[in-house]
């Protein structure tokens, strides 16, 4: 009788003693709870002790958590509209005034907490600065701004915004047209430009090219006249230094010229006495009695 009795007493004491422990991991943190009130915190792993049935434990993630907002549209201060989203990083600092805040909610309460407050962080700096400056690559000031004004309104939430980034700036769908067709007209008026630019620059190598085939076109008949009237000087000291030594057959030649020139083959006729001088060096071999051979 007495084994009935003790087994069943030493199973429950057990049981009651390692409901007594719980084991807090290295990548969480841990509030012990009494009837709603915070009794405990727990931050460093490793094993823990409470009061069973009355007391509980609430895990939180002690990891940095992300959250990515929603496409959200803002008017920067050039009134240019934008479609911006945004990514942050955060982590829990302080359980007990996490745990007043959002209450048994938890994680989910607290990001959209979160959410609500970078929306508007987005807002205020977005808007106090031109599209320009949003749009451009070098924007981590800007990033920095909101996440210092997130990183202050979070402060009661008992958590800490470490980082944010904006992931996407664009304009929105109805002006994406009109900002490209705006783009467009300035390429193509950019292009007719160097089309211009390179028709102006063709024709002035055009125009260059055609002087410089006239210029040198007439420097070549200049010498080509040039030589071509040193060449007649020359035939002509020629012809008549031959002619000095025997005038007799330059004139022999002359006539023989003539023949061929006058007897080619053709229609024309030529009517003239056989006597005519034409034919003195055809009549006989003797020279003509008014020539005299040379001596």
């Amino acid at each position: 009788m007495k084994a009935q009795i003790i087994l069943p007493v030493i199973a429950a004491v057990a049981v009651t003693a390692l409901s007594t422990l719980f084991i807090v991991d290295e990548r969480e943190k841990v509030l012990v709870l009494q009837f709603g009130q915070v009794k405990q915190v727990k931050e460093d792993p490793g094993l823990g002790f409470k009061i069973p049935l009355i007391q509980e434990v609430v895990r939180y993630d002690g990891r940095i958590l992300g959250i990515k907002t929603q496409p959200l549209e803002v008017t920067p201060l050039d009134d240019r509209r934008l479609v911006v989203d945004a990514f942050a990083r955060w982590r829990i600092t302080d359980l007990v005034a996490f745990r007043e805040a959002v209450g048994a909610a938890g994680v989910d309460a607290a990001q959209t907490r979160l959410d609500r407050i970078l929306n508007a962080a987005i807002r205020e700096v977005l808007g106090s600065v031109p599209s320009n400056r949003v749009l451009s690559e070098d924007r981590t000031s800007l990033m920095n701004q909101i996440r210092d004004r997130a990183r202050t309104e979070s402060g009661a939430l008992g958590i800490e915004v470490i980082d944010v980034r904006l992931t996407r700036t664009d304009l929105p769908e109805q002006n994406l047209a009109a900002t490209f067709a705006r783009m467009r007209a300035e390429r193509e008026r950019e292009a007719a430009d160097e089309i211009a630019r390179g028709g102006e620059a063709a024709q002035r190598v055009r125009a260059t090219a055609d002087r410089t085939v006239v210029e040198l076109t007439s420097e070549a008949r200049r010498l080509a006249e040039v030589a071509r009237g040193e060449a007649d000087a020359e035939r002509n000291g020629i012809y008549a230094e031959a002619f000095g030594k025997d005038p007799e057959f330059f004139a022999f030649t002359r006539s023989l010229t003539s023949y061929e020139r006058a007897l080619q083959s053709g229609n024309s006729s030529i009517v003239m006495q056989p006597d005519s001088e034409f034919f003195n060096y055809l009549r006989s071999e003797q020279p003509p009695a008014d020539r005299a051979p040379a001596p």
